[in-house]
């Protein structure tokens, strides 16, 4: 009996939220290091090339970043006190695990296979993760009664035509720039596909974003503030990596790799943050509670 409770001490004081959250922190800076330092171009025997385990290094990072942002994430879902309601948590944990799942797929087609369809398995993955976090934030927003102020819906206005008019002219350039002559059916297919999935991730961000916004300016002040303050971030950063992906993938010779790509590292650390710090709240609330009643 002393040792499981010497066992269970220590694992609370390991993992316990001011570590997760400075874990993934270090977690974040080391990315930013990684990519600023690594990413430089290298010749190689099919030219100047960023060196592949780099390439292999950016796929762990932001992999790991999403996986452990999911198990916190599913972590709440399992916890009855969370404050934000469980299904919250579920939908955005399977949103991170789905887009674990679907780097990884994407890294392993890129990597082993030498090979960038314009539509792979990896979209199911990434398009599930869109439809789960969307799901996710739309609940936690009709969870809570939004009473924002006229200035308040003035931000949010201003950053979806923002984030409307650059997904737009980013995907205009796009389009512009990857133009291809096409002859078969399965080419006219896959190409309608492709443009049908270009829009949907395009949509889905900038819905995100706007999604994002109006939680934070909700929950401002609130318990539960700092939280959802973390998910907004992440969803700003997954907006940021996404757009510039989108951009920078019409180039000629797009190689992976650039330096904008960390805000995908920082999204998937920031919503594993915002789910710690909505753990802690929520245990810390029950708490209060308690001790209430038993006053």
């Amino acid at each position: 009996m002393n040792n499981s409770y010497e066992n269970s001490f220590l694992s609370k004081s390991i993992f316990n939220t001011q570590n997760i959250v400075l874990a993934n922190i270090g977690w974040a800076v080391l990315a930013l290091l990684y990519f600023l330092l690594f990413s430089a171009k290298v010749p190689g025997a099919d030219g100047i090339r960023r060196a592949e385990w780099y390439v292999i290094g950016t796929n762990i990072f932001e992999a790991l970043a999403y996986l452990s942002a999911s198990v916190l994430c599913l972590r709440n879902w399992l916890s009855p006190q969370i404050v934000s309601g469980r299904n919250v948590w579920l939908l955005i944990g399977l949103g991170m695990l789905s887009y674990s799942v679907g780097g990884i797929i994407f890294g392993y087609t890129e990597i082993v296979l030498k090979d960038k369809p314009d539509v792979s398995v990896g979209d199911i993955f990434f398009v599930l993760t869109y439809l789960l976090l969307g799901a996710g934030m739309i609940l936690a927003v009709a969870s809570r009664r939004i009473n924002l102020e006229k200035w308040q819906w003035l931000i949010v206005l201003a950053i979806a035509v923002f984030g409307s008019l650059l997904a737009w002219w980013i995907s205009m350039q796009q389009k512009t720039s990857t133009q291809q002559e096409i002859s078969t059916q399965q080419e006219i297919f896959m190409q309608q596909l492709a443009t049908i999935l270009n829009w949907f991730y395009v949509v889905s961000d900038v819905v995100l974003l706007i999604i994002a916004t109006t939680l934070l300016l909700a929950f401002w002040g609130g318990r539960v503030s700092q939280s959802w303050r973390m998910i907004a971030a992440a969803a700003f950063s997954l907006y940021i990596a996404d757009m510039w992906f989108k951009y920078a993938d019409g180039l000629t010779n797009y190689q992976s790799g650039e330096i904008l790509e960390v805000f995908w590292v920082f999204s998937g650390v920031l919503f594993g943050m915002g789910a710690a710090l909505e753990y802690d709240a929520s245990l810390r609330r029950t708490r209060r509670t308690s001790t209430r009643k038993r006053a």
